[in-house]
């Protein structure tokens, strides 16, 4: 095995905690299984948030799906001018006997504008 990194990233349609746990939810799932991944292999993971989402912390959603035993660090996304807004970014890093080109990024809602080149 060797470690291989995802990302990640969703929008959030208002700065609510419901709302970012559940997106952030949605945005782990959709990585766990888009890229067929064990929560035991999953070593860390780093959000990064817009500085208009400060009503939760998205690591709160891994412990609520279950990612007890990984490391979890929440940062606030540099603020840079016209950029996405109200966005969460993740970076997980897992043990995995796949390439790194053999991953699946996965870039939801407005977040696709920032990966155009993963479109199908």
């Amino acid at each position: 095995m060797s470690v291989i990194s995802i990302r990640g990233a969703i929008t959030v349609e208002e700065n609510t905690s419901n709302l970012i746990i559940q997106n952030t939810k949605f945005l782990l799932n959709e990585i766990i299984n888009k890229n067929n991944i064990k929560k035991e292999n999953i070593i860390s993971i780093l959000f990064t948030a817009t500085n208009d989402l400060d009503e939760e912390y998205p690591a709160k959603a891994a412990r609520d799906i279950g990612l007890v035993n990984c490391s979890l660090l929440c940062l606030q996304e540099m603020n840079v001018k016209n950029s996405l807004r109200k966005c969460i970014r993740v970076l997980m890093m897992i043990n995995s006997h796949c390439k790194q080109s053999e991953i699946n990024h996965i870039y939801l809602k407005k977040a696709v504008d920032l990966r155009k080149d993963l479109i199908d």
